[in-house]
């Protein structure tokens, strides 16, 4: 049997880039980093590594996976990036294909999911699953649904009511409070993902019979995803998985921005029903303002409303 052959990928990040790194990844941290390293996070089957210099470092079998998002990133934040690559051939393939969108996997009637909340300390975690037949795909277009990522909360409030009518679709919502309750050395973030992905993902493709693919915003190879729904029942297997998955079909687009309005709302709720105005993301701001929840209302505040399990927490009670 060959063995999966590690990648080694790296790139100089913006400023603006290390900041986004260091939100969407602080809740897989190690506590221990390599000399001249800001810090180091493990994110499935790849080490991830941002230096001082801001060099970024991806390695393991996953790191052209865990790397595509962020290298797209890189090119939207500073309209360049050069990219070190010392992945296998068939690896490299694998990276230069994962812009390619398929027309007839595009044009079809599908089902999507995505998910958003991950890299959030406060708010909970959404996921969604929609469907898109073919005949909606147009509609979809000129109203103008893309990936949430690409659009500020203000656009996504604004887009989704325009189209939410138009389609099918299942959303779980798994508050913090749960989720520090799952969360363990057992069950990390990525196996809460799968769980809540293969949920919404079963619910509506029950409903729906005319559907040609299952589509799934990728966040591990299949075989981590599938390793982690081993003990759960009535598991969707005929799925296939895309990184960029909201360009590659309408159904994850949909998906994401879903997920996205409804986290809007449920963190809006949070904020006022603590009387405090949270910030997204894992950043400085975050301590600063769990130090204040923790003054006026306790440190078990922070179990009904936020991720214990990231490195904020052990700041916050430093302060």
């Amino acid at each position: 049997m060959q063995k999966n052959k590690v990648s080694v990928i790296s790139f100089v990040a913006s400023e603006k880039t290390q900041e986004m790194m260091t939100d969407e990844l602080n809740w897989c941290m190690r506590d221990k980093t390599p000399q001249y390293a800001k810090w180091q996070a493990k994110d499935g089957d790849t080490v991830i590594t941002l230096y001082e210099s801001g060099k970024v470092v991806f390695q393991g079998k996953d790191a052209d996976l865990s790397s595509d998002f962020w290298i797209t990133t890189e090119k939207i934040n500073s309209g360049k990036v050069d990219v070190k690559n010392s992945a296998s051939k068939e690896k490299k393939d694998k990276l230069d294909k994962t812009s390619y969108v398929n027309p007839r996997i595009y044009n079809s009637s599908s089902i999507g999911s995505d998910e958003v909340g991950t890299g959030d300390y406060f708010g909970p975690i959404v996921v969604t699953a929609a469907y898109v037949p073919k005949d909606k795909i147009n509609i979809l277009e000129e109203l103008g649904v893309k990936d949430s990522k690409k659009l500020t909360d203000s656009q996504i409030l604004e887009i989704v009511p325009k189209f939410i009518k138009e389609i099918k679709y299942e959303s779980m919502i798994l508050s913090n409070e749960d989720y520090n309750k799952f969360y363990s050395t057992d069950i990390n973030m990525n196996k809460i993902k799968a769980l809540l992905h293969n949920k919404v993902l079963y619910k509506l493709s029950s409903e729906i019979k005319d559907y040609e693919y299952i589509i799934v915003d990728q966040f591990a190879e299949s075989y981590v995803y599938f390793n982690y729904l081993k003990e759960s029942s009535n598991v969707v297997r005929n799925i296939t998985f895309f990184t960029k998955g909201e360009d590659k079909h309408l159904s994850v687009a949909c998906a994401s921005l879903i997920s996205r309005y409804i986290f809007i709302k449920e963190f809006d709720k949070l904020s006022k029903s603590i009387g405090i105005e949270l910030p997204k993301g894992a950043s400085n701001i975050v301590d600063d303002i769990g130090k204040k929840i923790v003054e006026k209302y306790g440190f078990d505040k922070l179990k009904e409303i936020a991720k214990l399990n990231f490195k904020n927490t052990e700041k916050i009670k430093e302060i």
